[in-house]
């Protein structure tokens, strides 16, 4: 059994896949890769077959037979992989070096299910922006429902949970309807508080249209149940949370 499986979603990213792969194959740890195209149209499946010559672990490469959006192409990345832990990574982030062995002595000092980083914030070209954002050493669902700190390119996640508990509703933020799930269940995730993640903001990003995000962050409460008055309770926290946070 490998330690860690690295599952990347990619749509069209083909331009950034040499980062997210290199970063990886920094890690030094005992790990595959598992790249899941969800049928791009761009040059994906030549440069992936570029990488799998030069790259230090092996790159299982899933295509996709149509676009089924990333919540499916992560379910099935899990399904195929043979490591005790899953790490995500989106396919236009990056790591730096050592996040996965930081990642695996924090959960074996704490008994942790899964663990999650900091990150600093880059533009389309993968300059530094000069923002870094902080997380809290630990989170609880109580405390998780007023904002996500959790960047999902950071969180690496014991196997059998992320079997337990696929991601779904690519409609809203369906990372964060996960790990509102999980921590339902288990009670507390554990953070990392340094910038190991690198996360580039592109044009296309889910969150970059505002109206659009604050629907989506409703419609994960309402998916968990919640009562509407309480939902736009914890929208308007999550909003406030995150204009401090990204000013």
């Amino acid at each position: 059994m490998k330690e860690v499986s690295v599952i990347i979603p990619t749509y069209n990213c083909g331009n950034y896949l040499a980062c997210a792969i290199e970063s990886v194959s920094r890690q030094k740890v005992d790990l595959e890769i598992i790249l899941v195209d969800d049928a791009s149209v761009d040059q994906t499946k030549e440069i992936v077959k570029r990488l799998q010559k030069i790259t230090t672990y092996p790159i299982n490469y899933i295509c996709n037979s149509k676009n089924l959006g990333v919540s499916f192409s992560r379910n099935r990345g899990v399904q195929f992989a043979k490591g005790k832990y899953i790490a995500w990574l989106d396919a236009d982030d990056w790591w730096m070096e050592k996040k996965l062995i930081k990642q695996l002595k924090k959960l074996e000092q704490t008994n942790g299910i899964f663990c999650y980083t900091g990150r600093e914030l880059c533009n389309e070209n993968g300059k530094e922006i000069g923002k870094i954002i902080s997380v809290p050493e630990e989170i609880t669902w109580e405390r998780l429902l007023y904002t996500n700190v959790i960047p999902c390119s950071s969180v690496l996640i014991k196997t059998e949970v992320a079997k337990e508990f696929p991601m779904e509703h690519d409609e809203v933020h369906e990372d964060y309807l996960t790990w509102l799930r999980i921590l339902q269940k288990y009670n507390c995730a554990y953070g990392i508080n340094e910038p190991l993640l690198k996360s580039r903001l592109t044009k296309n990003g889910k969150s970059r249209d505002k109206k659009k995000t604050v629907q989506m962050t409703y419609g994960v409460y309402r998916y968990l149940g919640i009562n509407r008055m309480s939902s736009l309770k914890y929208t308007i926290s999550h909003l406030g949370c995150s204009l401090l946070r990204y000013w």
